[in-house]
This record gives structure tokens, C-alpha cells and sequence, in this order.
């Protein structure tokens, strides 16, 4: 029998109930998946998720064929090479398929697409951003999470938000208690699936990560059990001697389709309506779920494909050997953070944003640069989250189109939300001398390199009125050139 269409699922869109698929139907429609080696080879990708990524994808596709469905899943050079092999097979059958997750891919296959459909794995459509960023002078991402609030009543009483206030970060940002225990992060078995492609890889999983449906499940009702009530106090704070601490580790999930953002919306609504989960948590997560993470697609969508080239400050500064050598830096807290990828491909948002992102600012390090690196090492690395999150917010090279300033900070802010500085060989109090951190020099010596960048910028102007009352400004700036060059040696 002739199929009535082919729909194209992509490894970012693996949900039966949205996308291509969300009318599909196994009597008369067929699935094609496809491997494809450009884009496995594209870089030098962390085998933790080329793990996540190909297991998922497989599992998905054999929970198709459990549904009935006909699945083509098959290797190819690339996508659109794989598509022209099952469209030779069907010749007069249309291909289907949902918008693609990157300018790059959407331009890929739109010669081979017959039909594409818009994307609903996010609860804002296009023109629902369009509308709101057309009417705004600058992307203030706290406006557009209010609206999102009121347009999806989360966390509303009628037209106010429910506790009074429309967000709790003042509750949100404690630094790590005292002899405290961190509940164990969820940990999941292999199957037959997961074996066959960890034996491809010549891979050992970490476990911290389910490849199914069910899985990814599980670990929502995880934190939803165990950690929601908890998480927003310490969402910002920083431990060594937990990976997870009470974040929902649900990013891998949602950014391939494993999860949808509003069956996890429902869940946190239903779990906060019980009464146990302080308001400060609830809001806390709302905001991640629908404010950042709706914001930051959108964005990415809206300031167009050239966004990830640009490079307001003009950092030129290579990649700095600790981000691929954990052991080519002395201080804890970039250290600690490294090892923390390596074993499993992901760290929460303070450390990739306050650790990673703040030295790859403090050092001049060349956006683009810094941008490939973080795409290749996280689990969760789609195209749309990174650019955003790393030119727009991290290394501020976008001269402040989405961040009005720079998330610089010097060890004092490490110092207080982590437990990484004791013990450390480097004191965050002091910015000059051999033992100084090397954050706290580097911000002081930033802030007067780009003195002129940031001479107009308001909310700077405190810092920048810091920075000329350094007494000792030229000794600092004399001990940053050592600190920059002992990074690029790797003896920092």
C-alpha cells in the first residue's frame, strides 16, 4: 500500500503528540528518521551526548513501531541525503516535516520538504513574540515572562500573580547552608538499546541520564517529588559536593522532545495547587520553564542567523586549554566544574554563566570560539540555546542587544554562593599578589579595558566608579597580564 505521506522526525522532536506527528497515523503514514554523518562528525562532540542523542532517537523510533508505524531510521552522509533515499523509494508520496530547531537545518531542507509545519514544541508561537518584541524598546526578558504568566495563567489569581509579586529572586539567590544533604540524583539502568550504542561508541554512560519516555518522565516526577519544594532557595548556590543539587535536570528532555514544556507546566502547577511547595520554588521553576527558556528560542529566532557572528568587544583571545584540561588551572571552582562535565556533560546555570561564561569574558576569549566549545560539550546543547545564552547573556558580544550589561563578577561572588574558594590556593579577597584570584583580577583589569565600551552604560556606572578608585588599579592591571598568560599556559 502507498503511504499517504513520509513525516521526517528530527532527534530534537521525539514526541508522538506534537510536531509532524501529532495527526499522524500508523495505517497510513510513514516515519523517517535519519543518523546523518555530517552532522555526528560536525565536532568533537562529548560521548555523553552522542550517547543521549542516538539512544533517544532509537528508543523513539522503536516506540513507534510498538504504535504500528511503518519507521525508516537509517545512516546516511546527511539528513537531506537520507531523505532523497526514502523519497526515491516513494516517489509520489509528500514529505513532511516541523520546522527545524536552527536557521542552518530549516535552510537544509526546505528543497527537500514538500510541506512544513510550524513548530509547537514551545508554548510561544512566532507571532506571539513578534508581536511582543515589536512593541518593545529593548528585550527585557522580566516583561515578557509577565506576559507569559497572564497569557498561560501560570501562577495567577485572576490578573495578579499569586504571592503578591511577580517574581522571588530575593529568595532565590542563598548560598550553599551548612552541613546540609543534598538528596541523591536519579540514576537509570540500560537496556538492550542503550548498550548497543554505548558498545558503538566504545562509551560508558554516566547513568545520570534516561533515553526514553518513560524515563524522562520519571525524572520529572523525581523532582517534582523530591526537590521541587526546595529548589529555589538554592538554585544560584554552587557545591562540590553535588552535580545536581535540587535542580530538575530536565533541560536534555524538554530540548529533544522527550518532554513538552507544557506537560511539565501542568505538572509544577498541579504539584504547587497541593499547597506544600513554598511559592518562591514554584516561581522559580515557572520562570525557567515559560519566561528564560521560551525567551531565549524566541530570541534566537528573532535577532536572525547573523547574531552568533558578532563580537562587540572584540575578544580575540583563543580557547583557554583548562576548558579541555581540567587539571591545566589550580583554581577550584573552573576545576571542579570541567570535571563536572566531563563526567556528564552538564552543569546547572550559575557555573556555566558565573564560572565558565565570566572567564571566557574576564579573558578576552573569542565569542565564536567559546560558543563551539559549549555546543560540543553539553548534553542540552541545542543550536537555539547557546547562541542566545552564550553571545547574547554570557560574553556579552552582542554590545548589549539582550543583556543590558555584562554578567562580569569577580571571586567575591564566588565566594559567596559556592563552597569551591575553601581550600582553594587563590583568595578571592585580593586582587593582587600570587595568591589572588584569578577572577577578582581579571574583573577589575576588564572593567578598565573596556573602559570606553561601558562609559555610557548606566547600570554599569557603579562598577566603573569602583574601578577608578583602585588605588592600586596599575598593580592589579600588571597581575592580570601574568594571570592571562598563566591561563593560556595552563598554570593558573
Amino acid at each position: 500500500m502507498t503511504p499517504a505521506s513520509l513525516r521526517y522526525v528530527a532527534f530534537d522532536q521525539l514526541h508522538d503528540e506534537y510536531g509532524v506527528l501529532r495527526d499522524a497515523s500508523p495505517s497510513v503514514d510513514v516515519v523517517v528518521m535519519v543518523e546523518s554523518d555530517a552532522i555526528l562528525r560536525a565536532a568533537d562532540w562529548h560521548p555523553e551526548r552522542l550517547y543521549f542523542y542516538r539512544s533517544s532517537a532509537r528508543h523513539f523510533a522503536a516506540r513507534l513501531e510498538e504504535r504500528g508505524f511503518t519507521v525508516h531510521f537509517l545512516r546516511a552522509a546527511s539528513t537531506v541525503a537520507g531523505l532523497r533515499l526514502i523519497k526515491d523509494m516513494y516517489p509520489e508520496v509528500p514529505l513532511l516535516a516541523t520546522e527545524q530547531s536552527s536557521f542552518r537545518q530549516r535552510e537544509r531542507l526546505s528543497s527537500i520538504v514538500d510541506e512544513t509545519r510550524e513548530s509547537d514544541f514551545f508554548l510561544t508561537p512566532r507571532d506571539e513574540f513578534v508581536t511582543w518584541a515589536s512593541s518593545q524598546r529593548s528585550y527585557v526578558m522580566e516583561s515578557f515572562y509577565r506576559r507569559q504568566r497572564v497569557r498561560l495563567g501560570a501562577l495567577m489569581e485572576g490578573d495578579q500573580p499569586i504571592g503578591g509579586a511577580w517574581n522571588f529572586d530575593k529568595d532565590n539567590r542563598l548560598g550553599p547552608p551548612k552541613q546540609y544533604q543534598w538528596p541523591a540524583p536519579l540514576y537509570f539502568e540500560r537496556d538492550a538499546i542503550d548498550k548497543d550504542i554505548s558498545a558503538e561508541l566504545n562509551y560508558e554512560p554516566s547513568g545520570a541520564w534516561a533515553t526514553t519516555r518513560e524515563g524522562a518522565l520519571a525524572q520529572l516526577n523525581y523532582f517534582l517529588s523530591h526537590h521541587f519544594a526546595t529548589f529555589g532557595p538554592y538554585e544560584d548556590a554552587m557545591v562540590a559536593d553535588s552535580w545536581s543539587l535540587h535542580h530538575s535536570l530536565l533541560s536534555p528532555y524538554l530540548n529533544i522532545g522527550l518532554l513538552h514544556p507544557r506537560e511539565v507546566l501542568d505538572a509544577a502547577l498541579r504539584r504547587f495547587d497541593r499547597g506544600d511547595i513554598p511559592i518562591a520554588s514554584a516561581e522559580g521553576f515557572v520562570r525557567q520553564l515559560i519566561g528564560w527558556r521560551e525567551y531565549v528560542n524566541a530570541m534566537y529566532w528573532w535577532q536572525g542567523p547573523e547574531y552568533q557572528e558578532r563580537n562587540g568587544l572584540n575578544a580575540t583571545a583563543p580557547l583557554l586549554p583548562v576548558f579541555d584540561d581540567a587539571a591545566a588551572t589550580s583554581m577550584a571552582c573552573v576545576s571542579s566544574t570541567i570535571r563536572d562535565i566531563d563526567a556528564r556533560a552538564w552543569v546547572h546555570h550559575i557555573p556555566r554563566l558565573m564560572v565558565l561564561s565570566n572567564l571566557a569574558l574576564l579573558a578576552d576569549v573569542n565569542p565564536q570560539a567559546f560558543l563551539a566549545w559549549m555546543r560540543r560539550r553539553f548534553i542540552d546543547a541545542a543550536e537555539w540555546v547557546m547562541v542566545p545564552n552564550v553571545i547574547g547573556m554570557g560574553v556579552h558580544a552582542d554590545g548589549g542587544a539582550m543583556m543590558t550589561k555584562p554578567y562580569a563578577a569577580g571571586g567575591a561572588y564566588i565566594d559567596r554562593m559556592s563552597t569551591h574558594c575553601k581550600g582553594c590556593r587563590y583568595n578571592p579577597k585580593l586582587r593582587t599578589g600570587d595568591t589572588a584570584c584569578p577572577f577578582t583580577t581579571l574583573y577589575w583589569d576588564f572593567l578598565a579595558r573596556h573602559e570606553t565600551a561601558f562609559a555610557k552604560n548606566h547600570r554599569m556606572a557603579q562598577q566603573m566608579a569602583g574601578m577608578r578608585r583602585l588605588v592600586d588599579l596599575p598593580e592589579v592591571r600588571a597581575r592580570a597580564v601574568t594571570v592571562l598568560d598563566g591561563l593560556n599556559r595552563g598554570e593558573i
